[in-house]
């Protein structure tokens, strides 16, 4: 290395002054690589930084690497030879073909003392790698001392922190303090002299102390586990007089309630009992209706019960009971003749088989399955002036006997889309009823929520309606968006 290759590395590299008492020197070689810092002792002199004579070794340098492998200084490395130059406080004089060059030991760059306190252990910090370039690219027009300071401090404080967390992996007998155990920080007192007796009287000073939370876990047992969702949605249309199709003005709303509650099988394992409570009403406006302004087009309060003991694993003996009716009156259009009432119809089933129960671990995913080899049907009607299918005029209610199926499974497909589905079979072996109610819901976030809901209906024993296509099979397809509301301990 020639005196200007030296000169120009001292002068880009060097970060710390060379005549104070203690100082950290950092050597940056041409190409990338990690950092060696290494510490001068106070009584060491810019002269003693000298190039070695071959065959010895090189000094002692306390030097820490960053990537774990042992790393030695090149001789690219910056060493002053006496015959060099001079020094004086504050300048280092080099001379090269007799021209005197003198640049200044002023260092920008001071670093904090208390990167040489003891280590503190607190954690073990997962690091990004870092790569530093030698050479850094000044900014036309701006001094580099204006933005040059900031990018090195960071850095400096960066590597420090590398360097802390090497020393404390690989030298672990040698940290005495960690953060969780600290030693009792000392006393502060206050000294005040006492007019009266002419005395010094020294008084500590009691800091307020943080209160402390209380952090202990409590448990419980939840026997009964909850959920409930409640949707209110709506649609609308709006069709202007000329429309050139023609129309109706159109406005829906639509309620659901669904509240679940059932024993929690974590403590009752060998028991299952569940009950399900869901109400929905639908109302619209009805334009041409010239009695009234508004239809129902859903009114259905509807509950369902599981009981059951433990036979195997997954299998149960079970009672099961379902209630279906309205609670509003509800009438033809353009007329006062009702179609139906509250009990009128009514419909009660209980039966009493096995029941079948699944879920995964996630809780994401649950099955039943009920069969019913013996089960009775209750259909009642207490409005004279309503005729149910099955009850004979004069009565309010019919008794039937049978065999009933149920299957009910809930899946959270995602975060925000659930489906509900329920399938209902009863069949007296004169005639099978069958209800399958699906219930695909989207949720937006919180408070809003899309939802699909489409009921198929099974009737052997239905009549065939004029001059459409429907006869045995129902079907009723509800598509809207509103707010929703849940919550729930399950």
């Amino acid at each position: 290395m020639n005196h200007l290759s030296s000169l120009l590395t001292l002068a880009a590299l060097i970060a710390a002054p060379l005549t104070v008492s203690s100082q950290v020197t950092r050597l940056l070689p041409q190409v990338t690589r990690s950092i060696i810092y290494n510490y001068v002792p106070a009584d060491t002199t810019l002269l003693d930084l000298t190039a070695l004579p071959e065959g010895e070794d090189e000094p002692e340098m306390n030097l820490m690497f960053f990537d774990g492998e042992e790393m030695a200084i090149e001789t690219d490395s910056v060493y002053i030879h006496d015959d060099m130059g001079t020094v004086t406080d504050s300048t280092i004089v080099l001379f090269s073909d007799s021209v005197p060059f003198v640049f200044s030991t002023f260092n920008p760059y001071p670093i904090p003392t208390s990167y040489f306190r003891p280590a503190v252990f607190d954690k073990h910090h997962l690091f990004d790698p870092i790569e530093l370039d030698a050479h850094i690219e000044p900014v036309p027009g701006i001094d580099p001392l204006v933005t040059e300071w900031l990018s090195r401090s960071v850095a400096q404080n960066d590597l420090m922190k590398r360097v802390k967390q090497n020393y404390i992996v690989n030298n672990p007998n040698l940290v005495k303090y960690d953060e969780a155990h600290l030693p009792e920080p000392p006393k502060k007192y206050t000294a005040t002299v006492d007019p009266n007796t002419a005395r010094i009287l020294l008084k500590e000073v009691v800091t307020n102390e943080m209160p402390v939370a209380d952090l202990q876990a409590k448990f419980e047992k939840k026997h009964w586990l909850r959920s409930f969702n409640g949707n209110l949605q709506f649609s609308q249309a709006y069709v202007s007089p000329n429309w050139y199709q023609g129309g109706n003005d159109n406005l829906n709303a639509l309620m659901h309630l669904y509240y679940n509650v059932k024993l929690n099988p974590a403590f009752h394992e060998k028991l299952l009992f569940e009950n399900t409570f869901q109400y929905k009403l639908g109302v619209n406006n009805a334009p041409d209706d010239e009695v009234r302004n508004y239809s129902i087009s859903e009114d259905l309060f509807q509950w369902n019960m599981t009981a059951g003991y433990r036979s195997t694993k997954r299998w149960y003996y079970s009672l099961t009971a379902q209630l279906k009716t309205q609670f509003l009156n509800n009438y033809k259009a353009n007329s006062t003749t009702l179609k139906a009432a509250f009990m009128s119809p009514g419909e009660l089933n209980v039966g009493v088989g096995m029941t079948y129960n699944y879920a995964n671990k996630k809780k994401t995913f649950t099955f039943d399955a009920s069969i019913s080899p013996l089960s009775y049907n209750l259909k009642t009607c207490f409005r004279k002036r309503l005729s149910v299918k099955g009850i004979e005029e004069g009565k309010t209610s019919v008794s039937e006997y049978g065999s009933s199926g149920e299957g009910k499974l809930q899946w959270q497909m995602c975060d925000n889309i659930s489906l509900r589905s329920r399938l209902f079979v009863f069949s007296d072996y004169d005639y099978i009823q069958s209800d399958w109610e699906n219930t695909l819901q989207f949720t937006i976030n919180r408070f809003l929520s899309t939802q699909i809901y489409v009921h198929m209906r099974y009737d052997s024993s239905s009549p065939v309606i004029e001059d459409t296509d429907w006869h045995k099979l129902q079907l009723k397809e509800i598509l809207s968006i509103g707010f929703t509301y849940k919550f729930g301990n399950s």
